[in-house]
């Protein structure tokens, strides 16, 4: 029987209008070496006011990440939100599928739209991406969010039993889904709360639309995460940092944040939301704006000591 409607598709649809009612427009940028990416943008740029660079993780696509979020910042921000490569619109030709290589194809990106500083939030694998931005590029940054960001794990945490994964295969089935079940499965990974009884037509549609182009590509760059890393390996920045975590996160469990404040140090804090898992920038919407606003809008230092802003204490 032939589909005449998606409900996915016309979400997406939904939060492109939404993207261009709150002064942004679409952009796609050929970087010239085989990479193309893609980025929404002011449609003004203010040259009094800051730059914020919104980097989305493993999912649909940027603007489902941060759609709910986009008018809190648009008002103090010139903001840029921008599809990784192999994701949206963005893509390569070239083999490298490390965070770094992300990162150097994002900076590029930036300096060609004439950004030379900027503050970062990276949601999970957008946190890997950010924090090697703040590596290589440390005088470009000035900020820099973590959400749910493993940036801390080994690869011999898999064997040890800190997720609820065993193996890089069985990892990218899951956080790249191909079938209903393992969206399903998914879902219930990524929130304490998930939505109970979505049809599996609805979840097929979202797969269809959502998960099926650059399908091995995206299971590599999973894989260029995970293999082989150690944490010992990691260098270290010096940004002023703020790690946020959902206090639940079955993906990239609390112990990761709090060894990622431990190997940052004194320039990070750790605030951990709770009753939120890994989505926590979706689950816990309010709260998560909250804590982004009150730290990237802060121009004093920010505390040395690991803090809880749960109940508005600052």
């Amino acid at each position: 029987m032939l589909k005449c409607f998606s409900f996915t598709a016309s979400l997406d649809w939904f939060y492109r209008v939404m993207f261009s009612n709150a002064s942004l427009r679409s952009v796609t940028i050929d970087l010239g070496d085989g990479t193309v990416m893609h980025c929404w943008i002011p449609k003004n740029v203010i040259q009094t006011k800051p730059n914020l660079l919104l980097v989305h993780g493993f999912g649909a696509n940027a603007m489902w990440q941060y759609g709910e979020h986009l008018r809190q910042f648009t008002a103090r921000f010139n903001v840029y939100v921008p599809d990784l490569v192999f994701f949206g619109e963005s893509y390569t030709t070239r083999p490298d599928r490390t965070e770094a290589f992300q990162a150097r194809c994002l900076m590029r990106l930036m300096e060609t739209l004439n950004v030379r500083k900027m503050s970062l939030v990276g949601v999970s694998y957008g946190g890997f991406v950010g924090y090697s931005m703040a590596v290589q590029f440390p005088e470009a940054m000035e900020k820099l969010v973590l959400c749910c960001t493993g940036v801390c794990l080994e690869e011999k945490d898999l064997e040890r039993g800190l997720f609820r994964v065993s193996d890089l295969d069985e990892a990218a089935s899951i956080v790249y889904p191909q079938t209903p079940e393992r969206l399903k499965e998914l879902i219930q990974l990524s929130f304490v709360k998930p939505a109970r009884g979505v049809p599996s037509c609805f979840l097929s549609d979202f797969i269809d639309v959502m998960c099926t182009d650059y399908v091995e590509e995206k299971r590599e760059l999973i894989q260029a995460i995970i293999k082989e890393r150690k944490s010992f390996n990691l260098p270290k920045i010096n940004r002023p940092t703020l790690i946020i975590w959902g206090e639940q996160d079955q993906i990239f469990p609390l112990e990761l944040g709090h060894r990622l404040k431990r190997h940052i140090g004194e320039s990070a804090q750790l605030v951990t939301i709770q009753n939120a898992g890994h989505a926590v920038n979706l689950e816990k919407p309010k709260e998560f704006v909250r804590h982004l606003k009150s730290f990237l809008t802060d121009s004093s230092q920010i505390p040395c000591s690991e803090t809880s802003l749960l109940h508005g204490g600052q």
